[in-house]
């Protein structure tokens, strides 16, 4: 289903970022069988915008949604996880555009690796160690934020 979101925003300068009330993905932890701290990482399909990469469920927030309600929402529709208990631990606004847009990523926890259901928008989803993070071909916004939230993980340890 679309929603009100969906669209890009463009700066003056031309650069393009895709939702109209801004963006938000859910960077979720948890800890695996031998006790290390684990995310879920998205591998994006090759059709969709900076495809082949790896990055966060998420998307173009609607105008009536938090950047919370968009991420769950989001992470739901690319992994199916909508329907696990998500302890919300913090929102960290990652980027944000001349115009206005913004994208922020909201870290939360569950108690264990859940299953994952991907979508056509994905083509894998993978529980990744914050250690191994940067080894994967990662999306250009995803890998610019990946320092900041990396520190972010390592005060909610």
């Amino acid at each position: 289903m679309r929603g009100d979101g969906d669209g890009w925003v463009f700066d003056p300068d031309g650069s393009r970022y895709w939702g109209r009330h801004g963006a938000a993905g859910l960077l979720l932890r948890a800890p695996s069988a031998d006790g290390e701290v684990v995310i879920l990482l998205q591998h994006r399909a090759v059709w969709s915008h900076q495809g082949g990469t790896w990055a966060l469920p998420g998307g173009a927030r609607d105008s009536h949604e938090s950047v919370v309600d968009t991420a769950i929402r989001e992470a739901d529709e690319e992994a199916g996880i909508g329907h696990h208990d998500l302890d919300v631990r913090m929102t960290v606004v990652t980027a944000e555009a001349e115009s206005g847009w913004t994208y922020t990523t909201v870290i939360a926890d569950v108690a264990s690796p859940v299953s994952t259901v991907p979508n056509g928008e994905s083509t894998e989803l993978r529980w990744v160690r914050p250690d191994d993070v940067d080894a994967l071909p990662l999306h250009p916004g995803f890998a610019r934020s990946w320092p900041v939230l990396r520190d972010h993980l390592a005060e909610l340890a």
